[in-house]
């Protein structure tokens, strides 16, 4: 809690996943993957309850080790279509107590810990805000991309007006980068997204904490980083 403001941190994590199966649960330098953002919530100083959703048996019961509730996900919340949100509601359903925030921390990215959750979080109370994204910078410009026609001609790609520019001189972008969503559930009712347009503001990450896990090579750059973070 903080201003008398209550935080729910709901951690989404499904048994499948295309790109890298069974991902959520693969040990990671030492501990499912899904361990790491378990562990970072409840190291926060603001959060007041952890949830973990899952469909999948063998990640309840990971969560349960860990003394987190946990709640079963219905098969049509775990299908490729089911929406963040539609999961999020169906916790809320539940009869876990009213908060005044979600906190959304996808167990993708490990990298993410309590010292970011509680930065976001104080952000927040800082900004009065509805809603917080993390973000991280671009790894390059999107002013040097464009789509290619099917024959591959490179004609126009760029516009003349940054054909000569160095890539340090042009303006720095951010995305998303998956790791902490906090939204007012009053907000969130409201707008059925996390993605709000009024009183939204960025809390900023590093690109080195911004591993987000989708294929074999994020998740070999995650242990690559957490293990060096172990050295001595």
């Amino acid at each position: 809690m903080l201003n008398g403001k209550s935080f729910l941190a709901i951690i989404p994590a499904r048994g499948g996943s295309k790109r890298l199966p069974r991902k959520n649960v693969l040990d990671l330098a030492g501990k499912p993957l899904i361990a790491w953002t378990v562990e970072a919530a409840k190291h926060s100083k603001y959060i007041d309850k952890i949830l973990v959703s899952s469909d999948d048996a063998e990640i309840l019961q990971i969560a349960d080790d860990l003394r987190v509730d946990t709640i079963k996900r219905p098969k049509e919340l775990a299908s490729d279509t089911a929406t963040t949100v539609a999961v999020i509601e169906h916790v809320l359903q539940q009869n876990f107590g009213k908060f005044d925030f979600i906190v959304l921390l996808q167990p993708t990215s490990p990298l993410r810990n309590a010292r970011h959750i509680d930065e976001a979080i104080e952000l927040l109370a800082q900004k009065n805000a509805d809603a917080i994204i993390s973000v991280c910078e671009t790894e390059h410009s999107p002013l040097w991309t464009n789509t290619l026609p099917e024959d591959g001609s490179m004609n126009f790609f760029l516009s003349s007006e940054i054909k000569n520019e160095r890539s340090q001189d042009l303006p720095q972008y951010f995305r998303l980068n998956g790791a902490i969503y906090i939204c007012s559930v009053d907000k969130l009712n409201e707008c059925q997204t996390l993605l709000i347009d009024k009183n939204s503001y960025a809390y900023k990450m590093t690109l080195s904490d911004s591993v987000d896990i989708d294929s074999q090579l994020d998740f070999n750059i995650a242990e690559i980083q957490l293990n060096t973070n172990k050295l001595p």
